[in-house]
């Protein structure tokens, strides 16, 4: 099954996802793709033909999307914790992923026709080599592709990507690229596997589950999260049509939450910078009080001090990401 499914909407679909489209649209929608094995055993299959059962309904599910005009996909595809399951099932699993990233491979016309790029997030070291050096050439040869985005969850957990994210911080601060009084709330969300994406607008749940089994966590404090009783193998059109107007229906209140996060970040930055600035005035001002002047003026030299720390951390954790794609592929191509 290739990863992206050709093919028209029918009539009533047309006619449904145009008056969709006349309200607010979700640009990034996410998904735990949950029921396969239970679909399975509903249909007296094998664990591994649900799994791909699975695979073969997300392909649908983008061609939905990009109908509907929503170019951005986020799928819990593995999550750390599915290295539990029985050696068999993982790897099926793994062996299920080798197929399908060299169907992308093969498909990478397609791919750019489209201009889908394929991000995959999560700790890719607990992968077996050959499967890291598939998923590194996909994501390569994908990355400057710009229309529509998929982003794999794979051998992720949301706590896992937030300690991550920590660490991170900490090598920037042991490699005084920025200082510990630059750590922030805003920073970390900088540092998270999905940097490079917008926070979801609605995340949906199959299979009747209410939990969020450690997904998004971080980035889904204010999206709107719909949690539908279908199997993932068996979603249609009309399930994600119903998600979507749950999404309408409480727009205002996503947006209003988002707006007031933002100020409420912004106020904490402002402090923050404020405290320090109080702090280096009183160090080198032999305890006399600065105008408020000069603490205006020490207040915009250190702010833009700092963001030009932040920005130069950043790009040198952007280039150690994409070194550890690129030495993947390097190693792949010289065995």
């Amino acid at each position: 099954m290739s990863w992206i499914k050709e093919g028209e909407l029918n009539l009533l679909e047309r006619i449904s996802a145009n008056v969709l489209k006349a309200g607010p649209m979700p640009k990034h929608v996410a998904f735990i793709m949950d029921g396969n094995r239970r679909f399975a055993r509903k249909k007296n299959m094998e664990r591994q033909e649900g799994h791909m059962q699975g695979f073969n309904k997300l392909a649908e599910t983008l061609r939905w999307c990009k109908h509907l005009n929503i170019p951005e996909v986020t799928v819990y595809a593995f999550s750390i914790e599915n290295f539990k399951r029985t050696k068999d099932e993982v790897d099926g699993l793994m062996e299920l992923a080798r197929q399908k990233f060299e169907r992308l491979l093969e498909e990478r016309d397609n791919l750019e026709k489209h201009g889908v790029c394929i991000r995959v997030l999560g700790d890719l070291n607990m992968l077996p080599l050959d499967l890291q050096q598939l998923i590194a050439k996909a994501v390569i040869t994908t990355r400057d592709h710009n229309k529509c985005f998929l982003n794999v969850c794979f051998a992720y957990t949301s706590r896992y990507e937030i300690t991550n994210a920590v660490r991170e911080m900490a090598w920037g601060v042991e490699q005084s690229l920025i200082k510990a009084s630059d750590v922030s709330e805003a920073l970390l969300g900088e540092c998270l596997y999905s940097n490079n994406s917008p926070n979801p607008d609605l995340l949906i749940r199959t299979s009747g589950e209410v939990r969020l089994s450690d997904f998004l966590l971080w980035q889904t404090s204010h999206s709107c999260l719909v949690f539908q009783s279908v199997l993932w193998p068996e979603y249609s059109f009309w399930n994600l049509c119903e998600a979507i107007l749950q999404y309408q229906l409480n727009h205002k209140s996503i947006q209003k939450a988002r707006d007031l996060h933002r100020e409420h970040q912004a106020l904490q930055q402002l402090e923050a910078d404020r405290a320090c600035v109080a702090e280096h005035l009183q160090y080198h001002g032999n305890g006399k009080p600065a105008d408020a002047q000069r603490r205006q003026e020490a207040l915009q030299r250190y702010t833009a001090c700092r963001e030009e720390r932040v920005r130069d951390f950043l790009q040198a954790l952007k280039h150690k990401r994409d070194s550890f794609f690129n030495d993947l592929c390097s190693e792949a191509v010289s065995a």
